[in-house]
């Protein structure tokens, strides 16, 4: 009887990272249903496990290790490029996941359907919203001329950019 309830926390756990990954997988991230399924789920199997056959110490340490791999694999998501940071929300989705898996893991299937609502109203809800806050963007752009035709250039890329909603600051360098 105790495998079945072990088993039951790990189908909850693979229901509730899905409904995560689905999300993520709608919009065409790197982690997505698979990963997060098989993470929420190798988090409760971890769990489970260390709770059934570990010291009373156990299950800590098992957290402490998903916890600490889960980072890397988190890490692992986020790209940069340049200026732009790409997955920082996918790894902190795939950490959440495994947060969950440890929750059901350890039989907390309220906190873990708690948590994936919220999670849901803020990954959805959300970005409907953000859609709806002006950004801001800082880029570089650099321009060469020859010294007598510099302030006209520089005045016609001001007025240019300045036209098409772009705040301009001016950083002089010195030519040595």
């Amino acid at each position: 009887m105790v495998e079945l309830d072990l088993l039951v926390r790990v189908c909850a756990a693979a229901f509730l990272g899905g409904a995560i990954g689905l999300e993520r997988e709608a919009h065409g991230r790197a982690a997505g249903l698979r990963t997060h399924i098989l993470v929420c789920v190798g988090a409760a199997l971890i769990m489970a496990v260390a709770e059934l056959f570990g010291a009373p110490d156990a299950p800590g340490r098992a957290l402490a290790g998903i916890v600490t791999g889960i980072g890397f694999l988190g890490a692992g998501a986020i790209v940069r490029t340049h200026d732009i940071v790409r997955g920082l929300t996918t790894a902190a989705c795939v950490w959440l996941v495994a947060g969950l898996g440890i929750a059901v893991g350890q039989g907390l299937y309220i906190l873990a359907g708690g948590t994936t609502v919220i999670a849901l109203i803020v990954l959805v809800g959300l970005n409907r919203i953000e859609g709806l806050i002006p950004t801001l963007s800082y880029h570089t752009v650099t321009v060469q001329g020859q010294q007598t035709a510099a302030s006209d250039l520089e005045a016609r890329c001001r007025v240019m950019l300045f036209g098409v909603g772009y705040r301009v600051l001016v950083s002089r360098q010195r030519s040595g």
